[in-house]
């Protein structure tokens, strides 16, 4: 089938050359001129799993191509979808100006071979309707074409693995064409196919992350709560995944979740539900214990440093997960950022994110090649990314770098006991 992706970020581009291995012949089009260079030189704009492989194997294959002419990419194309960003608003409304702007230029080239525009983008309910509704009146009488609804559940680090084995697929169609056409595209994953109306597919995605997030802060909520009992947040964590109405799953206490889907999302999730009438208290709660949680990493660090002017604190971890270079909305970014206004000089490493680190970061934060240099000289280490490096690291090694044996586990990566008995303070989340 010929399709295109419109947006070719975290997203779109995983969708483009996932599509494309499955046999597809794919449009990939972004209005980045300098990313659309990069790309067909191979070079990735962003980092995930696999992903350069598979570009690189369907590009050379004539499979994947990539484009800055969306009206041409469109007009060859019988499956088009929009995956652009949808960034919040100081309100938290979603941005849906990017999405309007990919609909206007579709419009022009509609007309009576049939057409598909799909919603990839996370958006609001009802979104569906303003796309066929600008489609309809730019484009011209005879344009033959469908409005639908795809959202996606890619998580960053594991995206291809994700999109080519899903756990479900969700379709919001109002015609059979739409609904034929887009089964077939889909067929080749044999996941369980939920369809819907569009405005059920766009509650889905907005539902889905909400959830997740809120089940964060309901176990740092938890977590908070161990700190003060002396119980072990972990242990509770288990005994509640093992009912399988919970699931294990997202129960991991820590320093909040951040990234650029989740508090997106709720805040999106929370903006919608007002204009339409209805007070999601629940939501504006699980984002306030998000917001609070890492007010709470910086008072145990400061309990144990007693105040921060003069001191280094050396940031293990900047992408908001581990596998990614993604640090939009990170809560690294936060965090550091607090620690600057008490007076704290900060030493910071991350895998994968240095590149970003260094545009995003303020200028005062010193940029470092391992954990071992950020450590060297540090009053604290602080582990705010659970990468698998981490856990591979040499404590005995860190405790002669380090000024002071201090270490503030904000992920609960390491044994309490062990460290202890290497002679470190540690403080963790809901652990002792």
């Amino acid at each position: 089938m010929k399709i295109t992706v419109v947006g070719s970020g975290y997203v779109g581009l995983v969708t483009g050359a996932c599509f494309a291995d499955l046999g597809n012949d794919v449009f990939c089009v972004d209005n980045d001129k300098a990313k659309i260079a990069s790309l067909k030189k191979g070079i990735m704009p962003i980092f995930e799993p696999g992903l350069e492989e598979m570009v690189l194997r369907n590009y050379k294959a004539g499979r994947l191509k990539f484009t800055t002419d969306i009206k041409t990419a469109a007009k060859k194309s019988t499956v088009i979808f929009i995956a652009v960003g949808t960034p919040p608003k100081p309100s938290g409304e979603p941005d849906l100006s990017s999405i309007e702007a990919v609909t206007r230029q579709v419009a022009s080239v509609l007309d009576s071979s049939y057409k598909i525009i799909v919603e990839k983008s996370t958006v609001p309910v009802e979104t569906g309707e303003w796309v066929k509704y600008t489609l309809s009146i730019n484009s011209k009488k005879k344009a033959n074409f469908d409005v639908a609804s795809n959202p996606e559940f890619l998580r960053e680090g594991s995206a291809i693995n994700d999109f080519m084995h899903p756990d479900r697929i969700v379709l919001g169609v109002e015609s059979r064409s739409a609904k034929e056409t887009l089964l077939a595209l889909f067929e080749p994953f044999k996941a369980p196919v939920i369809v819907t109306d569009i405005k059920s597919a766009e509650l889905i995605k907005h539902a889905s992350n909400s959830f997740l997030a809120a089940k964060i802060s309901f176990i740092n909520a938890i977590a908070n709560i161990c700190d003060k009992t002396g119980a072990d947040v972990t242990k509770v964590a288990e005994g509640m995944g093992m009912d399988k109405r919970i699931g294990k799953s997202f129960l991991n206490a820590g320093a909040g979740w951040g990234g650029f889907c989740f508090p997106k999302d709720m805040l999106a999730f929370i903006h919608i539900s007002e204009k339409l009438g209805y007070d999601f208290k629940f939501l504006k709660e699980a984002y306030n214990i998000n917001e609070e949680q890492k007010k709470i990493v910086i008072e145990k660090i400061r309990s144990s440093l007693w105040n921060f002017h003069g001191k280094t604190v050396a940031v293990l971890g900047l992408a908001f997960k581990p596998n990614t270079d993604d640090i939009r909305l990170a809560v690294s970014l936060d965090i550091i950022d607090m620690l600057l206004k008490e007076g704290a000089k900060i030493k910071v490493y991350d895998p994968k994110a240095m590149k970003k680190a260094k545009e995003a970061l303020d200028s005062s934060v010193v940029l470092c090649k391992d954990a071992y240099d950020a450590a060297k000289g540090s009053d604290c280490l602080l582990v705010l990314t659970e990468w698998p490096e981490f856990t591979e690291l040499d404590f005995g090694k860190l405790k002669k770098l380090l000024r002071l044996p201090i270490v503030m586990d904000a992920r609960n990566m390491y044994d309490p006991a062990v460290l202890k008995k290497l002679g470190f303070k540690y403080t963790g989340i809901g652990r002792r």
